[in-house]
């Protein structure tokens, strides 16, 4: 299983790159989790839009769905210009109505609902969500295949069930909007804090931040991840790659 990090920037993009994208690949299938602002353009640095198999939403904020509709539109010409001729998949949950609607468009893409902690498989992947404790519905996922796993926090605050969700996982993709001391709760975000003792409660072997703030000295995280977390940590920045 491969990551490929698209984009990892919370809230907006910076300059010339992303907010929330991750394209998971396994056995020749291209899954994209989350396509936020930006993500589109960078994604094709990589893949082509129709060479996507599936797509999983964490959440309707538009940091995560802002280029549904431009992915949509781009498969739209693609299907008329003869590149392709299917209707991508694309899931995410139904506690927002107008949000899961927008995932069908035309015959080009269709929505389908998942649920929490409800097992689903797309491709060689099978997927568990679990709700967060962010201000709209947010699922986090587990992602599994064979024996590797990778566990995506999503947006939230810290919360217990992270740990055990996130047991001996090989991967966690753990949002990091805040600096150690600060208070991300109302906000429905992490601190790089939280995240060390999350990887460190949850026995990972690698943890990577991402969904990272536009302020302060972003090295920092790192470093205070570090002191909680006794396994490697990686910063997210946009076309990492990391081989599971």
């Amino acid at each position: 299983m491969k990551l490929t990090i698209i984009g990892h920037w919370g809230g907006y993009p910076a300059k010339n790159e992303a907010s929330s994208g991750y394209l998971i690949q396994n056995k020749g299938f291209n899954l994209l989790i989350d396509c936020g602002s930006g993500v589109l353009s960078a994604l094709q640095n990589i893949l082509l839009p129709e060479e996507l198999d599936a797509v999983v939403i964490s959440h309707y904020h538009p940091d995560h769905v802002a280029d549904i509709g431009v992915l949509q539109h781009a498969l739209l010409i693609g299907k008329h210009s003869g590149k392709h001729n299917k209707t991508l998949p694309i899931y995410g949950h139904m506690e927002s109505a107008n949000g899961f609607r927008s995932l069908s468009y035309k015959d080009i893409t269709k929505g389908h609902a998942y649920f929490e902690q409800q097992p689903f498989n797309i491709g060689p992947f099978t997927i568990n969500t679990l709700r967060t404790n962010h201000p709209v519905p947010c699922f986090a996922m587990r992602i599994q295949t064979g024996q590797q796993s990778l566990v995506f926090t999503a947006d939230s605050a810290f919360q217990d069930s992270f740990v055990s969700f996130s047991e001996s996982t090989d991967l966690l993709l753990c949002e990091a909007n805040f600096f150690k001391g600060m208070n991300g709760k109302a906000a429905g975000h992490m601190t790089s804090e939280e995240a060390g003792v999350l990887a460190q409660k949850a026995n990972v072997k690698k943890l990577v931040l991402t969904h990272l703030p536009h302020f302060g000295n972003i090295s920092q995280l790192q470093l205070e991840a570090e002191q909680y977390f006794s396994g490697p940590v990686v910063l997210a920045r946009q076309n990492l790659t990391l081989t599971i």
